[in-house]
């Protein structure tokens, strides 16, 4: 058995797919135990061979079961963006026994407390492929946007919820924060405990909010949004309106669906599944996509890390020793500001109670990965917040420096990349793999 946990974060370009492994973290009869082997989404908005290659690597880490199988203890699904899921096909899992399953609350179809989110999430859909449809030429944010609610998310929402379940003769259990892994019928290592932190049991209360009430019920009713004829470009118009004003039309009705489906994308980044590892001692923060605004605000539209700041600050509140930086490295998605003001905000106050500054002469104890590439955003990965991230930990690179004459052959190094890069940053999968052709990126912890 290991001695040292081990978080491995896979290449997968714009995506997610990491293991973790937890020495003696699994309870087995008697006073037994086994290590713990977790998978933490599996998708990419690139190919699928980064995908296949993860989990054919994912299978030499797992050990066998009694029926020859590879087996996996515990397969999280943080929320239903297609960089987390599109690697769910059950002929990559065909070798692995998976035991348990946990999916976020707001992928459950009959949720009750995420009625309206549901209802928006089925609505942006359809608008999306709708404009999928028409083949139009946009921008590559509204390309990416469109292609987040792709049919691809049909076939692996249904391998999640009906094909691996049943080939493994499983439930899944759609989470929330609070539960514990004994309810969720994981049993652990009295030394090792799983804390969900996010999202909240009611979605629409906290993430919708009920300023999204009127538009919401506006959009229902008018639905032409979401029809094949007023949101055509080639419809033609009707005759109790001129064709420049039922032009104008479709442009703001084309507006309100990408609107919407922003909207929707948000609410699902904020119901990732947070979970909080504790394992003698050492605490590993697991975020998904969660965002972060600038504060609270009761009864609104709120942001993931602002919801449980606000609702489990006695878990949140003190250093961790692990992150995985959320989104891909999004500007979004760790909660900072313009740190530079000496303002103290609720964003700020987060960030320095998780990743302090280190005072006097002491040094950064924790560590960090960010899975990513560097696409068409020049906030996918924010290389300001990735610099003032390497201020906060230890396992840092300079790119420049390691990279040399290779680092100007990065995606965007011009525009993006080339006045940070020289500044410490936390291990980047894209990044990595460009200085040592490694297809993932290994973070140990010792206790």
């Amino acid at each position: 058995m290991a001695t040292k946990l081990l978080v491995r974060a896979y290449n997968v370009e714009v995506g997610d797919c990491i293991y973790c492994r937890i020495p003696n973290g699994k309870k087995l009869k008697g006073n037994n135990y086994d290590d713990l082997h977790i998978l933490i989404d599996c998708g990419s908005l690139g190919g699928i061979d980064c995908l296949k290659a993860a989990i054919a690597d994912l299978e030499t880490m797992l050990p066998e079961d009694a029926e020859g199988k590879k087996r996996l203890d515990l397969l999280v699904v943080s929320h239903e963006h297609k960089d987390h899921i599109a690697g769910f096909d059950p002929n990559f899992f065909s070798n692995i026994k998976i035991e348990n399953i946990w999916m976020s609350a707001s992928m459950d179809p009959e949720h009750p407390q995420a009625n309206r989110s549901l209802r928006l999430r089925s609505l942006a859909t359809r608008a999306m492929r709708n404009i999928a449809s028409m083949n139009l030429s946009l921008c590559p944010e509204l390309e990416n946007l469109v292609e987040s609610y792709g049919i691809n998310n049909d076939g692996a929402m249904e391998a999640l919820s009906t094909k691996l379940p049943k080939v493994n003769h499983i439930t899944p259990k759609y989470v929330y924060a609070g539960m514990t892994a004994k309810e969720l019928g994981l049993s652990l290592n009295k030394e090792v405990k799983i804390h969900i932190l996010g999202p909240e049991r009611d979605i629409d209360h906290f993430y919708l909010g009920k300023d999204a009430d009127d538009s919401l019920l506006g959009l229902i009713a008018t639905g032409g949004v979401f029809k094949d004829g007023p949101t055509n470009p080639t419809a033609p118009a009707p005759a109790n309106i001129s064709r420049a004003d039922f032009r104008r039309l479709q442009s703001r009705m084309m507006s309100s669906a990408f609107a919407f489906a922003e909207l929707s994308g948000k609410v699902m980044n904020n119901t990732s599944v947070v979970l909080l590892i504790e394992w003698k001692g050492k605490r590993l923060l697991f975020v998904g996509d969660a965002e972060w605004d600038s504060r609270f605000k009761e009864g609104k539209s709120n942001c993931a890390w602002n919801v449980i700041w606000h609702e489990r600050r006695d878990l949140l509140q003190n250093p961790i020793d692990f992150l995985k930086v959320g989104h891909h490295g999004s500007e979004n998605a760790t909660p900072w500001d313009d740190l530079q003001t000496g303002k103290a905000t609720e964003p700020s106050e987060i960030l320095n109670a998780i990743l302090p500054l280190p005072q006097g002469r002491s040094k950064p104890t924790a560590q960090a990965i960010v899975s990513t590439k560097r696409k068409n955003y020049e906030v996918i990965p924010c290389s300001p917040l990735l610099a003032e991230l390497g201020k906060r930990v230890k396992s840092v690179r300079n790119y420049s420096t390691e990279l040399r004459d290779t680092a100007s052959t990065l995606p965007k190094f011009k525009e993006f990349e080339k006045e940070w890069l020289n500044s410490p940053q936390p291990l980047r999968t894209d990044c990595e793999n460009a200085l040592t052709g490694a297809n993932f990126v290994d973070v140990e912890i010792e206790a």
